[in-house]
């Protein structure tokens, strides 16, 4: 996650980082310590002495560390770049395509959808600027998309982008977007959370092996409502109203703190009880301990059931063996969740409606499948069961009996231990416990591993406890797809997506799961015109995954943010990230 700025007596130190962004260790600044500011005296006087109502105070408990969203699979990091970084267009709650950088939505009826389904036209807003006051233009939409598909990028969104042939800039104001094939999903690209744009002028120097040094990445420049002045990775991030923003005059606050650390009960409190805080993000917090500061009466608590699953990931591939200074390599099968019944007979042993209930209550749904929303993708063909009777028969049937009586199941010398990891988070550490418990009464020895949320969804390739580089055997975590087209998200099982070291781990396939009848699912779907056709193709993906049980999900979790009472305009869509109309947001007066 992103590390934030603060304190102006510092900026001595802080243009010295600036000029070594990427370079930590070179500069003798350590990045738990560095922190960045806007090379701008006046945007930090201005920002320094805000009255109280003109603060906007955001507490994200997991804090970013970078703010270029298409180098972070966080979506903190996401979150806080969403502040000054904008797509063409985006879904609202009704998950209707609205206009953002776009002056329309392309649709065949104004010529912008190709009739042959292999391209789509954008008009873009005139008169639009970054927040340093350059034109935005079709020209930093076409640098984006060459950025993105850039592999010494190593862009996290760089798999959305492959369906794309050729994005070229028709005028200034209009992109033409032209696909390999015919593509019914054309508004993955340039949309939403994968979506935003990167100013050309900022990046182009930076658009390649170098692409993590670029000061834009924590310093960015934006067409957005906030700019950055100053920035903290991993602490706080502070900005100011953007007063190149199109519609400046409506922004009901011009500053906005994202204090970053701590846990979701903390932030719970701030919001729900002390009234410290205006917005608290992801508040996983246990039923039991929400509901009483609820009573406080100065804010609520929002729950949307959109595409959010919380599930545990089977590592395919060996994560204790290394091969060329990788581990987890994905010509390496796992000594035993290679067989289908062991991974059956896990998958048995998780007790999903005791975590549903006893830890999430009405902020969680136990569920069988990967692919949730919209509902109409939801399998009805799907089931979960716990049965640890079952469990054991398959894992006897499989050849792993405990031989040498010391409680844990071997076969062939290899004792059946697993390493689970998470992220730290007590609903988590929860979760894990129940898990455990189930798997050593089967005889499956569990060690359980928390590693900070900062560390765990960071994209550093040099950073061996990262979800992607996933060097255990199980990990637990919460995704979804961020469109209503769920193809982009359905896309991180394709044998292509595999994470590994030649890709820098950019990719999504963190199992390393590869399975050709899957990627013949999925590559049907991509060129399906038909809707109830492709919504068929998807739960037949969906129902693969599940039975081939290489992924657990475990509950279907709603999207659980504090808003408080003095708060009006936070409208917040399953399909965008919360601070997507922060611009609408007002303090009550």
């Amino acid at each position: 996650m992103v590390k934030f700025l603060r304190r102006r007596q510092y900026l001595l130190l802080s243009l010295v980082a600036l000029l070594c962004v990427g370079l930590f260790a070179a500069c003798g600044v350590p990045p738990s310590t560095q922190t960045i500011t806007t090379p701008s005296p006046a945007s930090a006087d201005n920002a320094s002495n805000p009255t109280a109502n003109d603060t906007l105070k955001l507490l994200y408990w997991q804090a970013p560390t970078i703010l270029n969203p298409h180098l972070s699979n966080g979506l903190k990091d996401l979150e806080a770049s969403r502040l000054t970084l904008e797509p063409l267009a985006t879904y609202n709650s009704a998950g209707e395509l609205i206009p953002v950088l776009a002056a329309e939505v392309p649709t065949q009826e104004n010529g912008g959808v190709a009739a042959d389904g292999r391209s789509v036209t954008w008009n873009l807003k005139p008169g639009v600027k970054w927040s340093d006051g350059t034109p935005f233009t079709a020209a930093d939409v076409v640098f984006t998309y060459q950025y993105l598909t850039n592999p010494d990028v190593a862009a996290i969104s760089a798999g959305t982008y492959a369906i794309i042939d050729n994005v070229e800039a028709i005028a200034d104001t209009t992109v033409k977007i032209s696909f390999k094939q015919v593509n019914p999903a054309w508004s993955l690209v340039f949309v939403g959370t994968e979506g935003m744009v990167l100013p050309r002028h900022k990046f182009k120097e930076f658009a390649g092996a170098n692409a993590r040094e670029a000061p834009a990445n924590l310093l960015p420049v934006g067409t957005g409502p906030y700019r950055v002045v100053e920035f903290k990775p991993g602490d706080v991030v502070i900005y100011e109203a953007n007063p190149n923003y199109r519609e400046a005059d409506k922004l009901g606050f011009q500053r906005v703190e994202l204090k970053g650390g701590g846990d979701a009960a903390s932030a719970a409190r701030a919001v729900l009880q002390t009234g410290d805080a205006d917005f608290g993000y992801n508040l996983q917090v246990e039923a039991p301990v929400l509901e009483p500061l609820l009573k406080a009466g100065k804010g609520q608590v929002t729950q949307s059931f959109g595409p959010l699953v919380e599930r545990i990931l089977v590592n395919m591939s060996d994560p204790n063996r290394e091969v060329n200074g990788e581990r987890s390599q994905k010509d390496t099968p796992h000594p035993f969740f290679s067989d289908l019944k062991v991974r059956q007979a896990f998958n048995l042993a998780i007790d999903r409606d005791a975590i549903a209930t006893q830890l999430y209550g009405r902020a969680g749904k136990a569920t069988a499948n990967f692919l949730v929303s919209p509902t109409p993708y939801n399998s009805p063909n799907t089931r979960y069961r716990y049965d640890l009777e079952a469990a054991q028969k398959l894992l006897d049937q499989a050849g792993w009996v405990d031989s040498n009586g010391n409680g844990t199941r071997d076969k062939n010398g290899v004792e059946m231990n697993v390493l689970f990891q998470t992220s730290v988070n007590p609903l988590r550490q929860k979760t894990q416990e129940i898990v455990k418990q189930s798997l050593e009464r089967i005889g499956v020895r569990v060690e359980l591993k928390s590693v900070d949320a900062s560390i765990f969804f960071a994209s550093d390739p040099a950073n061996p406890d990262t979800s992607s580089k996933f060097y255990a055997d199980l990990q637990m975590y919460t995704t979804g797809n961020t469109n209503p087209d769920p193809a982009s998200y359905m896309k991180s099982y394709l044998c292509s997506e595999i994470a590994q070291k030649a890709n820098h781990w950019s990719k999504d396939n963190v199992s390393r799961y590869c399975n050709p009848a899957y990627d013949a699912l999925w590559n049907q779907a991509a060129t399906e015109l038909d809707p109830e056709k492709r919504r068929q193709l998807f739960i037949q993906m969906n129902d693969l995954l599940v039975n081939e049980a290489v992924v657990f999900p475990i509950v279907h979790r709603a999207d659980t943010s504090g808003v408080s009472d003095r708060l009006t305009g936070v409208n917040l869509t399953p399909w965008d990230l919360n601070t997507w109309n922060i611009a609408d947001w007002k303090r009550k007066a």
